[in-house]
C-alpha cells in the first residue's frame, strides 16, 4: 500500500493504492455461484413487481372512473350543505389558516400552511475515484481521495473518511432544522384532513431582505442568516439558515395573495376526509390552482399511467439483471479465452434481453386477465415475438 499527498488550493487530495492476487478459477466460480443465488431472488422479485403493478394500475383507473361519475362540484365553499354529507365533492378556493407560523429564534412569522427552517453547516466532504488495473499478476486498485469544504444540510461523519486528520467535522449542529405545520387549514368553510395538508409541499424560499439581524452573533447575507464571524470566508462548523414556506394562506404585502387549491375528497360535516372507492382505493386529491373536475381526473390518470410505465420498466430491468446474474456462470467458464469470452458475453446479454422481454409481457398479460381478457390475450401473443425474432436470427444447420 502506498500514499501520495498533495494540496491543490482549497481542495486536498491523496492517492491510496491497494493490491491483491488475481482470483483463481475456483474462486471466481464460487463468486459466480453467489451471484446466481442473488440473481434468482431478483428474478422472482421481478414477477411480483410486474404482476402487482398491473393490478394496482387497473384498480386505480377504475377508482378514478368511479370518482368521476360520483363527484359533486360545490356551488359555494363558504357554506356547508348537509345534502352532501358522506359524498365525494369538488371545490376550489384560497387557503386559510387560523394563525401565523412563528420561528421565535429568528423573529420570523408568516401566514402559511408550512414553514421550514433549513440549517446547513460548512463541512469537509470526501470524494473518491477508483480505477483497477492488472500488473505483475496482481489486481491493483488506485483510489484518489479528495476533500472539499461545502455547505451541507446533514452532518457529514468525518470518522468515515479515509483520512480524518485535517478534515474533522463537528458531530452535531448547534441549530436544528424543522418544519412547522399549521394545525388548522381550511378552504372556505371546509377543514382539510392531514392527508390533504401533506400534499401541500410546493416550498418556496422566503426572502429575508425585509428582516433585521435577530441576534448579535447572527448576520444576514442575502436570503440566509449566518452563524459565522465572516460569512464571506466561512470556517468548518459555521452555520447558515434559510427559510421556505408552502401554501401561503393570507395576503402578504411582499409575497402576494393567498394560494388557491383544488380539492376532491369526502365531505364529513365541515371536514374533507378520504373517500373509499368500491375498488378499495382512497381518493383525497389536492392540486395547486383552480381546476375543473375533468382536469383533476385527467391529471390523476396521467400520473397513474406514468407510474405504471415506470414500474414496468423497473420490473423488466430487474428481470434482465436477474437473468444476467444467473447465466453469468457460462461467461466464467470461458473467460480464459478472450474471443470466445466476448462472443459468449454478447450472446448472454441478447438471451437475457429476449427472455426478460417475453416473460415481462407474459406477466403483464396475466395481470390483465381478470380485468380485460381480450387485452391479456393480445399481450400474451405479443410476448412470443422476442423469442421468435431471436430464433429467426439463428442460422439454420447445414444439411449433411
Amino acid at each position: 500500500m502506498s500514499r501520495n499527498f498533495s494540496d491543490t488550493g482549497g481542495r486536498k487530495e491523496h492517492v491510496k493504492i491497494t493490491s491483491e492476487s488475481k482470483p483463481g478459477f475456483l474462486e471466481r466460480l464460487s463468486e459466480t455461484s453467489g451471484g446466481m443465488l442473488m440473481g434468482l431472488v431478483t428474478f422472482l422479485l421481478s414477477f411480483y413487481l410486474l404482476f402487482t403493478n398491473e393490478g394496482r394500475a387497473l384498480r386505480t383507473a377504475k377508482s378514478l372512473d368511479e370518482g368521476l361519475s360520483l363527484v359533486i362540484p360545490l356551488d359555494s365553499i363558504h357554506s356547508v350543505s348537509q345534502q352532501n354529507e358522506g359524498r365525494l365533492v369538488h371545490l376550489a378556493g384560497a387557503l386559510t389558516t387560523s394563525k401565523p407560523l412563528f420561528d421565535p429564534s429568528y423573529g420570523l412569522s408568516i401566514q402559511a400552511v408550512k414553514l421550514k427552517r433549513n440549517v446547513e453547516m460548512y463541512q469537509w466532504v470526501e470524494y473518491e475515484e477508483s480505477t483497477e488495473y492488472e500488473e505483475n499478476g496482481e489486481i491493483k486498485k488506485e483510489t484518489k481521495y479528495s476533500y472539499n469544504t461545502e455547505w451541507k444540510s446533514e452532518v457529514v461523519n468525518s470518522r468515515n473518511f479515509d483520512r480524518e486528520i485535517g478534515h474533522k467535522n463537528p458531530s452535531a449542529m448547534a441549530v436544528e432544522s424543522f418544519t412547522a405545520v399549521s394545525p388548522n387549514v381550511q378552504v372556505g368553510s371546509f377543514v382539510l384532513s392531514k392527508g390533504l395538508v401533506d400534499k401541500i409541499d410546493d416550498f418556496k424560499q422566503l426572502s429575508l431582505s425585509n428582516l433585521e439581524d435577530p441576534h448579535a452573533d447572527v448576520t444576514r447575507g442575502g436570503d440566509y442568516f449566518y452563524h459565522s464571524e465572516n460569512p464571506r470566508r466561512p470556517e468548518v462548523g459555521d452555520l447558515r439558515v434559510s427559510f421556505f414556506y408552502a401554501g401561503l394562506s393570507g395576503d402578504d404585502p411582499y409575497l402576494g395573495s393567498a394560494d388557491k387549491v383544488t380539492v376532491i375528497a369526502r365531505q364529513r360535516g365541515d371536514q374533507l376526509v378520504p373517500y373509499h372507492t368500491k375498488s378499495g382505493d382512497v381518493l383525497q386529491i389536492l392540486y395547486p390552482g383552480e381546476l375543473s373536475v375533468e382536469e383533476v381526473f385527467q391529471k390523476e390518470h396521467e400520473s397513474n399511467t406514468l407510474k405504471t410505465w415506470a414500474l414496468r420498466a423497473a420490473g423488466w430491468l430487474t428481470m434482465f439483471v436477474g437473468i444476467s446474474l444467473m447465466t453469468r456462470i457460462f461467461y466464467t467458464l470461458v473467460d480464459w479465452f478472450p474471443v470466445v469470452r466476448d462472443l459468449v458475453n454478447i450472446g448472454l446479454k441478447a438471451f437475457a434481453f429476449c427472455v426478460a422481454s417475453s416473460l415481462s409481457l407474459l406477466t403483464i398479460s396475466i395481470g390483465w386477465l381478470f380485468y380485460r381478457p381480450l387485452w391479456a390475450l393480445l399481450i400474451g401473443l405479443l410476448s412470443v415475438v422476442p423469442i421468435v425474432v431471436a430464433k429467426s436470427r439463428v442460422p439454420p444447420k447445414k444439411q449433411q
